[in-house]
């Protein structure tokens, strides 16, 4: 059934923005309340069209005013953040990632208009360790618990709603465990990585990277916001890619560190902004990480547009990437700092 007022948190991102603006597209949504904390860019502002900008801070018990005001039926939160530069620190996410979450739930419990909700999670739950199966699907538990950053967040928070649909079973919920985004306009860790001119990876470690185009993640939120899917859904693209085929696709010159240096390496990158390595960010780079996306065929009734390799070279071509070197450099470049890395054994 087709909700009727729609309110979706974290409007000032890519994903959040967007996704308000495709709703507001929709004539048989009667009302789009497109909730932050900050406006978003001028631009994606007038791309929302008829949604209705809200200010206001989910971490504050006004937000039920704002749900319960507006008789609001269906919530996307999709403000969860899992860059601390971008969100003022991270003791500052996690107070809007977790408490915000809990104040959130609060004021949906109260109203009883409230009849969907639906989470951008993230495929980060499941951790990254050298223990971990070939493919996770939904049912698995990770080998090694996340021990902070995003990865915790993201755990507790899908706690948090579990906690939520027990005491509101007549409330549809929808957990969606998305890959890492990738594509022309988003800005995430990823996109950031891959577009730097020397990209460092962790010596003696080819991880598989599995990706989401960001095109068929707006159409997986839009899906479930405007129908009534409960479950939790793995949402990730087909293929992988290995981490060295990535940055060759890239164009960009692997610089492999020693597992030692890799700490003082991210913070580098952190201090000069260029890219803000979070450690289960850096535990992916080691170990990689790839989801079954079976369940978000059969029962979710979506199949990826896009695979992990035509999403990553779409990115290429869309940030007109061009390549430092050439290919055959790459590969003897590559080489040569084997060899070296070889002899300090």
């Amino acid at each position: 059934m087709t909700p009727s007022v729609v309110l979706v948190t974290g409007v000032s991102r890519f994903l959040g923005g967007h996704l308000a603006a495709r709703l507001a597209a929709n004539p048989a949504i009667e009302r789009v309340l497109a909730v932050d904390t900050v406006p978003p860019p001028r631009d994606l502002l007038r791309r929302m069209g008829r949604a209705e900008f809200v200010r206001a801070d989910i971490r504050n018990p006004l937000i039920a005013k704002v749900i319960s005001t507006a008789s609001v039926d269906t919530v996307v939160h999709a403000s969860l953040s899992a860059n601390p530069g971008s969100s003022g620190g991270r003791t500052a996410m996690k107070e809007m990632n977790v408490i915000g979450t809990m104040q959130l739930l609060a004021a949906c419990q109260k109203a009883p208009s409230v009849r969907r909700m639906v989470l951008k999670s993230t495929t980060a739950v499941y951790g990254s360790s050298s223990r971990d199966p070939a493919i996770f699907d939904e049912s698995m538990t990770p080998k090694d618990l996340p021990s902070g950053g995003y990865a915790k967040d993201a755990a507790e928070i899908e706690g948090y709603l579990r906690g939520f649909a027990r005491r509101r079973p007549d409330v549809s919920v929808t957990v969606l465990r998305f890959s890492n985004f990738i594509g022309p306009r988003i800005d995430t860790v990823f996109t950031r990585y891959f577009a730097l001119p020397v990209v460092p990876t962790v010596l003696g470690y080819d991880a598989r990277v599995q990706l989401l185009h960001e095109e068929d993640a707006l159409a997986v939120l839009e899906r479930a916001a405007s129908e009534e899917i409960p479950g939790v859904f793995n949402v990730a693209a087909d293929g992988v890619l290995l981490l060295s085929q990535a940055i060759r696709r890239a164009g960009r010159i692997p610089v492999p560190v020693p597992s030692a240096a890799v700490g003082p390496v991210s913070r580098v990158f952190r201090g000069a902004r260029l890219v803000d390595f979070s450690p289960e960010q850096m535990r992916l780079l080691n170990f990689g990480r790839v989801v079954d996306n079976g369940r978000l065929r059969r029962q979710f009734g979506f199949n990826p547009r896009w695979t992990t390799v035509q999403a990553f070279d779409d990115y290429v071509r869309g940030r007109a990437l061009r390549p430092v070197i050439g290919p055959q450099q790459v590969e003897s470049l590559e080489r040569r700092l084997l060899g070296a890395a070889r002899s300090l054994r």
